[in-house]
């Protein structure tokens, strides 16, 4: 079982201070990987629904910093040389697929090969019409856009046609580290997000889920063919919990969960946010017993 965490990009988590203490100290207290999550656009009094929390509302005030993912964690990536990377989620079908497919692979080959692309769809439908983006058939897109930044990894001359995105023999550089391709991680905990995941990704991110849900969302996934069963090689499962302790890591490894991920918001003070990341090792990575 390995831990994450996910802690940087917001608030005080988006001082370039700040993220060089919790990337660096994260590495060496052993953490397996940072994630750093997205929202180009908040606002003030939104009508769409969080579904990560009971009462609908996201904890981030509207006003708050909250940086874009792949320049964070290729800031981090710079500040560190072992831990893992991810988006956990860029929202994919606010974007260009053929800029995203670009940028990801910069930010893998900057940081030698430690880089997941986590996606997810969205929820904010203001946030998609700042944007200028359709919210409808948001999820028919995202899958679309995998399939085309997949061929523009892959192909040395890369064409598409598909309803979304076309693109016709062209070359996008650089590739990927590893055989081209890049890990994707699908976000969401609901039935068609769960779906998407098992069909589209290399692996999986439930986030803030109670504890006593995850293995019925591991459940899901298998239903819907995810390769719980190759081993270190296959299918991802990594959650963000709402309650536990170290006491349930057996309980989520059996379950199929292969990274438990810690959410939180360091201090604003580089030294107290270092001495925050060594009590969370502590806790979760050397629990006492």
């Amino acid at each position: 079982m390995q831990i994450g965490l996910h802690a940087l990009g917001i608030g005080d988590g988006a001082r370039p201070e700040v993220i060089r203490a919790v990337a660096s100290t994260a590495e060496a207290r052993g953490f397996a990987r940072l994630w750093v999550g997205e929202h180009v656009v908040l606002v003030d009094e939104p009508r769409s629904r969080y579904p990560y929390a009971a009462d609908g509302s996201i904890p981030v005030p509207a006003d708050a910093d909250w940086l874009d993912p792949l320049l964070t964690l290729a800031f981090a990536a710079a500040a560190t040389s072992r831990i893992e990377l991810a988006t956990g989620v860029l929202l994919l079908p606010e974007h260009n697929p053929v800029l995203v497919a670009k940028q990801a692979a910069t930010l893998d080959v900057l940081s030698a090969g430690r880089f997941t692309l986590g996606v997810g769809v969205g929820w904010s439908a203001e946030e998609f019409a700042a944007l200028g983006v359709p919210f409808a058939r948001r999820g028919r897109r995202t899958a679309e856009y995998l399939a085309a930044m997949r061929v523009l990894w892959s192909d040395d001359v890369a064409s598409f046609e598909g309803e979304f995105v076309r693109f016709e023999g062209i070359r996008v550089n650089p590739r990927p580290v590893r055989d081209r391709q890049l890990p994707v991680v699908l976000g969401g905990n609901s039935e068609a997000a769960l779906r998407r995941a098992a069909t589209l990704a290399d692996g999986w991110y439930g986030f803030n889920l109670p504890a006593a849900e995850v293995a019925a969302h591991v459940n899901t996934l298998a239903a819907h063919g995810a390769r719980l069963d190759q081993g270190p090689a296959g299918f991802s499962v990594a959650v963000a919990l709402t309650d536990g302790t170290p006491d349930l890591l057996p309980a989520l490894a059996s379950a199929g969960v292969t990274e438990l991920v810690v959410v939180g918001a360091p201090p604003a003070a580089p030294r107290e946010a270092a001495a925050w990341v060594d009590a969370l090792a502590a806790h979760w990575l050397h629990p006492a017993h």
